[in-house]
């Protein structure tokens, strides 16, 4: 199961060079040059957050737990919790301590997903979005509960921006 190779426009959205690894070579264990890059991005994170994952027995659920660890072992600001409750498993809710975010990744995101991982972590960990104030308000002014649960297939190429423009969404409008 291959891992990073984010696209180009979500890493102009990082405002980095993109993140980069090898695609036959990386797995879901991250190697250490995208530790390395990822610990980089995770300095811009400004406020403590948690990842709270709900697991299984399966072999999945262990892959999945590898990666919240290596991505927690990265910052002292993420906190790792493993008594998630969601129903699905492997599955990974990203939460500021006392909220839920809303932003919750069902199975391993692999692929162009782990750049939609990356903001989502940023973007909870206080590191403001590469968009418009203008926009942000729009977020921040909808009106109403709702409710988006997105599916993604990792062939699709607009899949991540839409991931990215909802968790954007559940992070600045958590109603």
């Amino acid at each position: 199961s291959a891992i990073g190779c984010p696209t180009d426009s979500a890493a102009s959205v990082l405002g980095r060079e993109r993140l980069t690894a090898d695609c036959e070579e990386a797995t879901v264990m991250l190697d250490a040059n995208l530790k390395n890059q990822l610990k980089a991005y995770l300095e811009k994170v400004t406020q403590p957050f948690e990842i709270v994952a709900s697991l299984d027995d399966g072999a999945k659920s262990r892959e999945l737990l590898g990666l919240l660890e290596d991505i927690s072992s990265l910052t002292d600001k993420i906190t790792l919790h493993t008594d998630g409750q969601d129903s699905r498993t492997p599955s990974f809710a990203i939460n500021r301590p006392g909220e839920e975010t809303g932003v919750v990744f069902a199975g391993i995101p692999m692929g162009h997903e782990f750049t939609s991982l990356v903001l989502a972590l940023l973007q909870v960990g206080g590191h403001p979005p590469k968009t418009s104030q203008a926009l942000l308000d729009q977020i921040k002014d909808l009106d109403g509960e709702m409710l988006f649960e997105t599916y993604y297939s990792l062939s699709c190429q607009n899949c991540p921006d839409v991931v990215q423009a909802l968790n954007l969404m559940a992070i600045f409008n958590p109603k």
